[in-house]
């Protein structure tokens, strides 16, 4: 097959014609460059005038320099003399020759002065300066930052003027029933306009590769946020398709997942373990020993403040609790709930995702990551807590902690957690062999939640903390992870009697209540059932069965690896951090 080249002599032909546009400048005598250590500071705070009529700057030219500085101050007049120090820099580095010291005076210029020349200058001399750190950058981040996006703008430039030519403006999107069938050049499959990743994965990929030198960083950044608030390029529209294409996807009765990404601030992508600053937010109604060991064990794992908030006021509680600086005390009184404009509401469970989203959008300068957990739930980590939330992906929102809920001892705090059959990688038919009479009547073996709580990304505008997740622009995100490790200890029937004093309460508000999400008999049916049928001795069985501390159980949770060891001393952990107990 033959081949036939787009331009005429090939490759050949083609370094001819970019090599006959960079011959070196002519100096006239006295002309050139300043020197490497000139006073940058000088030039900031002088204005270019118009060399027009100006002796020695308008004509005759006397060397290629002098007409190049001519042009330069006659486009650029009123701009800093920084502003024409770059265009005559650039200008020089585009040819084939350059005084020795130029490259390292268009870093020092950038270093010291970018700021200043970002506000200054247009798009075009900022993509021209890019196009220079691409080539004449120092070190191999201001180089690979460089060619990037001088490859990434040059190749907009040639395909939005060619699609000109299709009649249609820069802002206009193509229809999405128009789409030709046929192949790419090189062999390429086309881009999904649904699924297709191609442009995100190219702009933040750039994003990142400038992070990490600062004075690459701020030029490639504002010209990268430059591209995605414009209405009129391929992204826009490639975008305007997607919700086209989605919009018409919505109206056929398949069902598809929806992707809610909440966009994590680029400030946050990446976290150093070391000064990464974690917190909790609880609502709770609970007698003040009981919060003393909440407080004091998260304390203890590193938690750089506890924003707790009193369902049930209580001012001695408050000045207990207040007395260590990383715990901030709310009290939920008449008053609190006036200033915030809404009525207090009936279900406990708004009142908590009310509290934890306030502090979700109030917190983002104090704290990276927000956990919004109960009283009686108690993180349990193989490391700290904040090396495991520096590995979570740079692009999760959050982070879910899977519950472990507790066995209940004869005597004594609980020190036996069980998993879900789920968290295990344990067929759901072994439920049965692990809870012989009740396994197939529980989701997972458990009486509570077994979706987990989470951790969240503070900084995420539209976003708001429920109970078991994180939501953005009112539906669940879906960009979230779940970190090896890290479990939620769940006291949720720590002996017989809690269970039993709690069990009202939970069968008409609490987790008992019936889900319409699961049609098969549930605990919220069974315990109605045992109570009515059977009373305490059916409860009791029903118990003894699923949540109380056995070896018989223990073993059948332990050879299915459904099972975990922690020993908690409440009493110490409260008096190392408090001097005393309540």
């Amino acid at each position: 097959m033959s081949r036939s080249p787009t331009y005429k002599g090939g490759i050949n032909a083609l370094l001819a014609q970019y090599e006959g546009r960079r011959d070196s400048f002519s100096y006239a005598s006295g002309e050139g460059l300043p020197l490497l250590d000139c006073d940058l500071m000088a030039l900031a705070g002088k204005s270019i005038t118009d060399p027009t009529g100006i002796s020695g700057e308008d004509r005759p030219f006397l060397s290629s320099f002098h007409r190049k500085r001519f042009q330069l101050r006659h486009e650029l007049q009123g701009l800093s003399e920084l502003a024409y120090l770059n265009g005559m820099l650039i200008a020089h580095l585009r040819k084939r020759d350059w005084p020795d010291h130029a490259p390292a005076l268009f870093v020092r210029l950038w270093a010291e002065h970018g700021p200043q020349l970002i506000a200054e200058l247009d798009q075009r001399w900022l993509v021209s300066a890019v196009t220079t750190f691409g080539d004449h950058g120092t070190g191999t981040t201001q180089r690979a930052t460089g060619l990037a996006l001088t490859a990434l703008f040059g190749t907009m430039k040639l395909y939005e003027s060619e699609r000109l030519y299709s009649g249609l403006t820069p802002d206009r999107a193509y229809t999405i029933d128009s789409k030709a069938q046929s192949k790419l050049p090189l062999e390429m499959d086309s881009y999904s306009i649904t699924n297709g990743g191609l442009d995100v994965n190219l702009i933040a990929r750039l994003w990142q590769e400038a992070e990490s030198d600062p004075v690459i960083a701020s030029l490639a950044h504002h010209l990268l946020d430059l591209l995605i608030h414009d209405d009129r390029t391929l992204f826009r529209r490639l975008q305007t398709m997607r919700q086209r294409k989605l919009r018409q996807l919505d109206t056929k009765a398949k069902p598809r997942s929806k992707s809610n990404i909440a966009p994590v601030p680029v400030d946050r992508l990446h976290q150093n373990a070391d000064s990464l600053r974690w917190g909790l937010v609880s609502t709770i109604k609970a007698p003040l020993p009981q919060i003393a060991r909440f407080a004091a064990h998260h304390l203890e794992l590193g938690a750089e403040a506890l924003h707790i908030y009193l369902d049930a006021p209580d001012a001695p509680t408050a000045t207990f609790l207040s007395q260590h600086p990383k715990i901030h005390v709310t009290q939920c009184d008449d008053a609190y709930w006036k200033v915030s404009g809404k009525p207090r509401m009936e279900a406990h469970q708004l009142r908590q995702a009310y509290n934890a989203t306030q502090t979700l959008r109030t917190q983002a300068d104090s704290l990276d990551w927000l956990g919004h957990i109960d009283v009686d739930e108690f993180i349990l980590t193989s490391q700290p807590v904040a090396h495991k939330l520096a590995a979570v992906g740079p692009a999760i929102a959050m982070a879910r902690i899977p519950p472990a809920e507790c066995l209940a001892p004869e005597t004594g705090e609980p020190e036996h957690f069980k998993l879900t059959h789920k968290q295990a990688a344990v067929k759901k038919s072994e439920l049965q062999d692990v809870y012989p009479t009740f396994g197939m009547h529980l989701y997972g073996g458990f009486l509570s939640h077994s979706s987990g709580k989470v951790f969240a990304r503070t900084g995420i505008p539209d976003t708001r903390l429920g109970i078991h997740t994180l939501k953005y622009l009112g539906e669940d995100a879906t960009n979230r992870e779940k970190p090896d490790g890290l479990f939620l200890a769940h006291f949720h029937a720590s002996s017989w009697q809690h269970f039993y004093d709690h069990l009202e309460f939970r069968q008409t508000k609490g987790s008992y209540r019936p889900r319409s999400d699961r049609p098969e008999l549930g605990q919220a049916e069974l315990l109605r059932f045992l109570s009515e049928e059977e009373g305490d001795e059916g409860l009791r069985a029903f118990f003894d069965e699923v949540c109380a501390d056995t070896p018989e159980l223990r073993r059948r949770l332990a050879d299915r690896k459904m099972l975990l060891h922690h020993r908690f001393d409440f009493d110490a952990s409260v008096t190392r951090v408090f001097g005393r107990l309540p």
